[in-house]
């Protein structure tokens, strides 16, 4: 399951994320999103767990969790097709 996670401290690393997920079971992937001029955080990232059961029990633990001093946003992540689609500038 693909997981979304917000509202990350912009200092959080990529293996900090990984670690509070993977006290719930397998982690397989992490990605913090990052700007693509500036290298830093935008605040927000996905967690990949192989495992249905064990990512349900990550979402409900972490969700209005506080993760290094902020609160972060847990929940399934949406198919790209689902999300409404930008304006060109």
């Amino acid at each position: 399951m693909n997981i979304y996670v917000g509202n990350l401290t912009y200092s959080l690393t990529e293996d900090e994320l990984k670690d509070a997920f993977a006290a719930f079971g397998e982690v397989v992937n992490v990605n913090i999103i990052k700007d693509k001029f500036s290298g830093q955080s935008k605040g927000f990232g996905f967690v990949e767990m192989p495992n249905d059961s064990e990512a349900d029990e990550a979402i409900k633990n972490l969700d209005g969790s506080s993760l290094k001093g902020r609160n972060v946003r847990v929940n399934q992540a949406k198919p790209r097709s689902e999300r409404p689609q930008r304006q060109a500038r």
